[in-house]
């Protein structure tokens, strides 16, 4: 395991000298993407009801029907806030949901954080980029959770329709 750990610390290194890829959430995305691998390679024991944040909760639950997330930043946002690295859910074809806010970035934060508790659970894979996915366990602890455990968690997060930016 040690070579490959070193190869993804190197790759790691590479993207961080990239003005580009660190505009871009590079370095960031390769964090979570080793993070998700390493839960492929040393699935972690799901043999006890691991304890999730609410936030870590609420973006399963939003997750739950398509399974489909991305991170990412809104480059043209105006205010710092706006720019930082958020999760997005597909709820459905056309919606999705974002857990984000420009004006209080420690809702940002906590989510964001609560996905990376997903990650380091093996409860997200990563594909391509700034895509991932619910893992198998995902999708099945996203059906044990109940709307009135994190509807206040559901209620911080923004909702856009297919066309809305």
């Amino acid at each position: 395991m040690k070579p490959q750990l070193e190869t993804a610390q190197s790759f790691h290194g590479e993207m961080a000298a990239s003005w580009e890829a660190l505009g871009s959430g590079g370095p960031t995305l390769a964090a979570l993407a080793a993070v998700c691998a390493k839960a492929i390679v040393h699935p972690p024991d799901f043999s006890a009801q691991q304890s999730l944040s609410l936030e870590a909760q609420a973006i399963l639950y939003a997750a739950r029907n398509r399974g489909v997330i991305e991170v990412r930043g809104v480059r043209t946002a105006f205010e710092a806030p706006g720019r930082l690295l958020a999760v997005y859910v597909e709820e459905d074809e056309t919606r999705t949901v974002a857990f984000r806010s420009r004006t209080h970035p420690e809702v940002t934060v906590r989510f964001f954080d609560g996905f990376c508790e997903l990650c380091r659970a093996g409860m997200i894979l990563h594909h391509l980029h700034r895509d991932f996915t619910l893992s198998r366990i995902g999708f099945q602890r996203a059906m044990t959770i109940s709307h009135h455990d994190i509807a206040q968690q559901l209620a911080e997060a923004t909702e856009f329709g297919l066309h809305d930016s």
